[in-house]
């Protein structure tokens, strides 16, 4: 299996200057932009918005891109006005937000694993998530914010365990992703057999959240998780740098000043945090988080790892998904989650025979 380290990473570890432009945050952060990564950025901010715009305009009641806008504006009439702003901003929001944590938290850890199935959707810490959330619905009984707080509990310690038992001198991409996927297949058969002993509505409840969703989804799940990835952002984004000199080797990030420890366990919790926030908030979506960054990576062509792109294309994807979900068998709309887990069991083959065709190189 090859790694997501590229030989332009492994230049600018080496003290090679990359090219691109340099942005200063701050007295000591600072950001350098490859001139493609900034057009890739600027492509899937445009294509979001497009997206945007006819999931907003497309259901029952048809409403044109020019009539979107003016609502959006406060210029709309008031059937426009209620039917965007009301009933399908919010939802197109949430997935917004959860698609760029899962593109995020996906790219993070394909980085730290230097190797493209490094997901948490693969790796085990989805399913920790879920298996916090199924225990608020099943066994403890808690309302919608028990079990949030269940998933990113679940998440969270999941990610705890699966570290400790990678660690070893460090923790090395390969252990990590091994050790996660069998935590990740311990957790499925615990959340199995909570599922049988569960009552009839209990399992329906619960088979309904695991399936992953936006249905329903509104504003009373879009400001914590709003809030979350706003925290979460600022920490991640400016450890870009660290995440692109890790790649190259631990070795030679130390070389260059990198905290590699203390930066790695700063992007896991960071990474762990942002896939339980999306887990609580839409339930486990597969897919988002392995596929977006590939496919950003592949567009901007960057020296290592593009978070932003990332992040934009997450969402891209996960509003595209469910506006593919609500029109598919319309009037009835399927859950997100049905259709990413299909698209991304052909895309998890296809990438898996692309490796496996390198690797004979």
């Amino acid at each position: 299996m090859t790694t997501v380290g590229t030989p332009r990473a492994v230049r600018a570890a080496e003290g090679a200057p990359a090219p691109g432009w340099r942005v200063r945050l701050g007295p000591h952060v600072q950001l350098r932009l490859a001139p493609r990564t900034v057009l890739t950025t600027a492509g899937l901010a445009v294509a979001l918005l497009v997206v945007a715009v006819a999931t907003l305009g497309t259901g029952d009641y048809q409403v044109s891109p020019p009539d979107v806008v003016r609502a959006l504006l406060g210029d709309g009439t008031r059937a426009t006005d209620y039917v965007v702003n009301t009933l399908r901003l919010p939802r197109l929001l949430v997935g917004i937000v959860t698609g760029a944590a899962l593109g995020l938290s996906g790219a993070v850890f394909q980085s730290l694993a230097r190797n493209p199935l490094g997901s948490p959707d693969l790796i085990g810490f989805e399913t920790g998530a879920a298996t916090g959330a199924l225990l608020q619905i099943l066994v403890f009984g808690g309302g919608a914010f028990a079990v949030a707080a269940g998933a990113v509990g679940g998440g969270f310690a999941t990610a705890l365990v699966v570290y400790l038992l990678a660690y070893r001198r460090g923790v090395q991409g390969a252990r990590l992703i091994v050790v996660g996927i069998a935590a990740g297949a311990l957790l499925s058969a615990v959340n199995a057999y909570l599922m049988t002993e569960a009552s009839l509505d209990e399992a329906h409840a619960a088979s309904v959240w695991l399936t992953g969703s936006l249905n329903g989804r509104g504003w009373t799940q879009l400001v914590p998780a709003a809030l979350a990835v706003g925290l979460l952002l600022p920490v991640v984004l400016p450890l870009g740098r660290h995440l692109r000199l890790m790649e190259a080797g631990d070795d030679s990030a130390k070389a260059l000043g990198v905290p590699v420890e203390r930066s790695r366990l700063v992007l896991v919790v960071t990474a762990v945090l942002l896939s339980a926030v999306a887990t609580a908030t839409a339930g486990p979506i597969g897919f988002v988080a392995l596929a977006a960054p590939q496919l950003a990576r592949r567009l901007a062509r960057a020296p290592g790892v593009a978070l932003l792109p990332s992040a934009l294309m997450g969402s891209v994807l996960l509003c595209l998904s469910d506006l593919a979900a609500q029109r598919v068998v319309a009037p009835v709309q399927l859950p997100v989650g049905i259709l990413t887990a299909a698209i991304g069991g052909l895309y998890l083959v296809w990438l898996l025979a692309h490796e496996w065709r390198s690797g004979r190189r």
